[in-house]
């Protein structure tokens, strides 16, 4: 266990005892590897949109957020946990949703606190993104509108909400969403059964059994307790056979370096097959998985020459700057039975996944990020969230091809940085790590920065224009203003003709509303679901990103179509830019809605529409 401490931090303890190794924060935890591991319930949608001129679906779904309670300790003395989570669980339950398909979710919050919703590697629109102070109040609804064509992944939802993220994440707000797209059945995968979602996290608790509450935490709350899906250090009954495990981190501080121990204590190997944005380009073979907070791995391992035996998920010691405890290097246990039930998914693996949509080569550094704390500020860049006049730090052009530099200040902490909106190749790590092998082979959106490492990532900033954050994914960090903006701004001269705009996250025409119970009528709903049908925000994002491409392969049209150019809303917050490229003619497009080119009808919104329970 590491014990090296910035003396700013060593202060903060002035007066405790540093656990060691073989101690606990929590209570003792006596049934390790004795409850079986919950898998969270599928959402069902509860109504479907459909146009039949074009033949485009819009699905329905309803998520309450509310409290509830979880017996975690057993045995007199202890105290059910008090938690909050979607639908009353946590996990939350798992939307598992189909290619092309769009979505509304309306979370209905009956909670105490504000909360916001992030989709977590989706291409949402800006007001549909989670933009932390875009909150939703107790007994107020949002309607987030998804689009599910980006490429088959695993991505989650969690909470959002300025100052309160790390405090709503971990007492439940976060759940699975698996997009599938039927063009990676033929690749033969592990499926079904087969193919387990593996939300991992690391919580504390008080000497009654209750949650340790992280709001009075300014550094990291790292947690003794490790859960898989809610349960503290499940088992997991496997045929002999080959499973897809995604792994998700969701803890608020804690990193995990994974691998698998069979009952001799030797590594079981395994193929690391898709990251954050999807499949790699082909299987990566390792013994161990590092996975930060907010990443997602997919492994394939096959237990067919374990029958009879158990395989045991460990994590390493002093995996970073992360504190260790008693039993933090144990995960979960698989227990291999004798039997198989199905070969479906149980070949061997192609040789090749799919071709990853690399972004084009370039040289150079467009923009550096240092992440660090100054005088007790968690800043990126010297500035903090809350500095509205100066935390946008970037405007990169609408389809610009980007390298971003981020640095790790140091200090002794890790820093986990996403960037919204886009998916990005790691292409080069220093001051610690290189890049690791299977991060070679995918695109991303969550690098972690080792205590002193440097990372240059490359995307390009499209499909859509807009404002979306960026920030550290320890969410303490997070919470205290390790968070800043950049602002996709559009092109003049391109000339596509696109008309519906949504470029402030805060547009008031998205924001929530007060609970009103004809907005839950199944015609309120189609009325709602055909408003968002009529305003084309993704049914032609492939056309959106060729014509990009080919306004920086080609430059812009000689005719140039009209497009929405007016001056930016006043609800913008100020921008500041540290660009250090010089950009083609952009605009700051505001967030105000024109007519839709979509395709619609008077009658399409009567005689079109399918209800679904």
């Amino acid at each position: 266990m590491k014990y090296y401490l910035p003396i700013v931090v060593a202060s903060l303890f002035a007066g405790q005892t540093l656990a060691g190794d073989d101690q606990w924060l929590s209570p003792v935890y006596k049934e390790i590897f004795q409850n079986e591991l919950p898998m969270p319930p599928t959402k069902e949608k509860k109504y479907t949109y459909y146009n039949s001129t074009t033949n485009s679906y819009i699905d329905y779904y309803e998520i309450e957020i509310k409290a509830f309670e979880q017996q975690v300790y057993k045995g007199a003395g202890f105290k059910p946990a008090k938690l909050v989570g979607y639908d009353g669980i946590s996990p939350g339950p798992t939307f598992r949703m189909e290619k092309g398909r769009e979505a509304v979710v309306r979370f209905v919050n009956h909670a105490e606190k504000d909360i916001s919703v992030h989709l977590h590697g989706s291409y949402s629109r800006a007001p549909f993104d989670g933009w932390a102070e875009d909150v939703t109040k107790k007994n107020q609804y949002k309607d987030y509108y998804y689009p599910n064509r980006q490429a088959a992944r695993t991505l989650w939802y969690h909470d959002h909400a300025v100052h309160h993220t790390a405090e709503n994440a971990y007492f439940g707000q976060a759940g699975f969403y698996i997009l599938h797209d039927p063009e990676e059945d033929a690749l033969q995968l592990p499926a079904g059964s087969y193919d387990l979602p593996l939300a991992l996290a690391a919580k504390q608790y008080n000497s009654d059994g209750t949650l340790f509450d992280p709001a009075s935490e300014t550094v990291s709350l790292y947690g003794d307790v490790i859960h898989v899906n809610g349960q503290p250090w499940p088992y997991k009954n496997v045929e002999p056979r080959k499973y897809r495990l995604r792994f998700l981190d969701t803890s608020i501080s804690r990193a995990f370096k994974l691998n698998f121990e069979d009952s001799k204590g030797k590594t079981v190997p395994f193929n690391v097959i898709a990251s954050d944005a999807g499949l790699l380009t082909k299987p990566v073979p390792s013994n161990n998985l590092e996975i930060s907070m907010a990443e997602r791995w997919e492994v394939v391992i096959d237990f067919s020459a374990y029958k009879g035996q158990n395989i045991t998920l460990k994590n390493a010691r002093d995996v970073q700057a992360d504190e260790d405890f008693n039993s933090t290097d144990k995960v979960m246990r698989f227990v291999v039975g004798t039997t198989v039930s199905s070969q479906a998914g149980n070949g061997d693996l192609p040789a090749k996944l799919r071709d990853v949509p690399f972004p084009p080569s370039k040289t150079g550094v467009d923009r550096h990020f240092k992440f660090e704390r100054t005088n007790g500020e968690w800043k990126v860049n010297g500035v903090t969230f809350s500095d509205i006049n100066n935390r946008i730090l970037a405007k990169p052009p609408r389809g610009a091809i980007e390298i971003w530099e981020l640095e790790n200040g140091g200090g002794g902490w890790s820093h986990p940085v996403h960037i919204h909106l886009i998916d990005f190749q790691i292409i080069s790590r220093t001051g610690g790590r290189s890049v690791l092998n299977y991060e070679k082979e995918a695109l991303k959106d969550v690098v972690l920065l080792g205590t002193s490492e440097t990372v240059r990532v490359i995307a390009r900033y499209a499909p859509w224009d807009g404002v979306y954050m960026f920030h550290c994914h320890n969410l303490i960090h997070e919470d205290h203003d390790m968070m800043a903006a950049f602002n996709v701004t559009s092109l003049a001269d391109w000339g596509y003709p696109e008309t519906t705009k949504f470029i402030d996250p805060m547009e008031q025409r998205w924001r929530s509303k007060d609970y009103d119970d004809s907005a839950f009528t199944e015609q309120g709903v189609q009325d709602r679901l055909f408003e968002f049908y009529k305003l084309d925000a993704y049914a032609h994002v492939n056309e959106v990103e060729a014509a990009l491409e080919s306004y920086y392969a080609n430059g812009p049209p000689k005719t140039p179509l009209a497009t929405s150019t007016s001056a930016s809303t006043s609800s913008l917050p100020a921008t500041t830019s540290s660009a250090a490229i010089a950009p083609p003619a952009v605009v700051t497009t505001p967030a105000t809605l024109v007519t839709s080119t979509r395709t619609t009808s008077k009658d399409d919104k009567k005689t079109s529409s399918t209800r679904t329970r």
